[in-house]
């Protein structure tokens, strides 16, 4: 099993600099990595690489960047002529290809050929299994999935995938890379969507069968997954909100559903098993996560406040283009 060849990550290679690869290359030179830069053909890297620095004057006048960061992006981005000549001696290859398995394939290979021994080699692909990726390598021990989320130089969260024969000596290296740049990584199996995807899709597909079923429209499901229980998602995930609303209640509402919609709405056996042990969440101490006494007055007061500054937040932005 390799090792990786640092105890610090200080130099990226970018593969795939379009809106997907470039906004990570972004994000990690403005975290102080140094940035080597690749696409197709060095054309393609040299137009995304000038692509790259108008947006950030962009988002610099419009404060989404700090002053100064196109000035930093300018030293820390390097085009390179060929994707092994940005690969060839630094510590993380991150790939942002195309999202098709045999596309990733030919390019990871490539890049296993053309890298320092001891160089991380990570994926950014959002739904294909590192075991499926891991296939193009001789030696996929320093290989996992690296998974941002767009835009990557706004959205914080990032899945980390490892495969069977990743090194877990990777992950506090890719992890303290996340930190500097005010990223927070996740750790998830190695299946078909990870967690995301799984997530997002599961919600689009009922959304659109909804549509479908007459129930609501599009602007109406958007309005109320946006204005109601996709209000308390920055703040909290699933689990946290249904320990604060009562387990309980969730089991009420599942049976309702499993009468109309039979099995595919049953309540999970993880919640049944927390009810009948009851562990209702927040109100009994106990439920999914586990909180002190103490500590219910503190999360209900955050909770209410975030809510409330969510709600300012919005009042100040004004409506999105789309309100209209």
């Amino acid at each position: 099993m390799a090792t990786p060849r640092t105890d610090k990550i200080t130099k990226v290679a970018q593969v795939g600099t379009g809106y997907m690869g470039g906004g990570i290359a972004q994000s990690l030179a403005l975290a102080g990595a140094d940035v080597w830069l690749a696409d197709a053909d060095a054309e393609s890297t040299q137009r995304n690489y000038e692509r790259l620095l108008k947006e950030s004057k962009l988002f610099e006048g419009q404060g989404l960047f700090a002053p100064g960061s196109t000035e930093i992006l300018e030293q820390r981005l390097h085009p390179a002529q060929s994707i092994e000549e940005a690969v060839a001696d630094v510590h993380l290859v991150e790939e942002a290809v195309f999202e098709d398995p045999q596309v990733k394939k030919d390019v990871l290979a490539r890049v296993e050929k053309a890298v320092t021994p001891g160089t991380i080699i990570g994926t950014n692909t959002s739904t294909i299994p590192v075991k499926v990726l891991a296939e193009a390598f001789e030696d996929p021990s320093l290989f996992l999935t690296v998974h941002f989320s767009n835009p990557a130089p706004f959205i914080p969260g990032v899945e980390l995938v490892m495969g069977e024969a990743t090194n877990p000596a990777v992950l506090p290296l890719i992890d303290d890379l996340l930190t500097r740049a005010g990223r927070k990584g996740a750790q998830v199996k190695d299946v078909p969507g990870f967690v995301l995807n799984r997530l997002q899709y599961i919600l689009l597909k009922e959304a659109m069968t909804i549509v479908e079923e007459g129930v609501a429209t599009p602007t109406d499901v958007d309005t109320i997954v946006s204005t109601t229980f996709g209000f308390r998602l920055p703040f909290f995930g699933p689990f946290a909100i249904a320990d604060m609303a009562g387990l309980d209640i969730y089991a009420k509402g599942f049976a309702v559903l499993e009468g109309h919609f039979g099995d595919r709405m049953s309540a999970p056996g993880n919640l049944t098993e927390l009810v009948n042990a009851g562990k209702y969440g927040t109100k009994t101490g106990s439920g999914f996560l586990e909180l002190a006494p103490e500590k219910l007055a503190e999360l209900i007061d955050y909770r209410n406040k975030a809510y409330k500054k969510m709600a300012e937040l919005l009042e100040d932005l004004g409506p999105s283009p789309l309100a209209s």
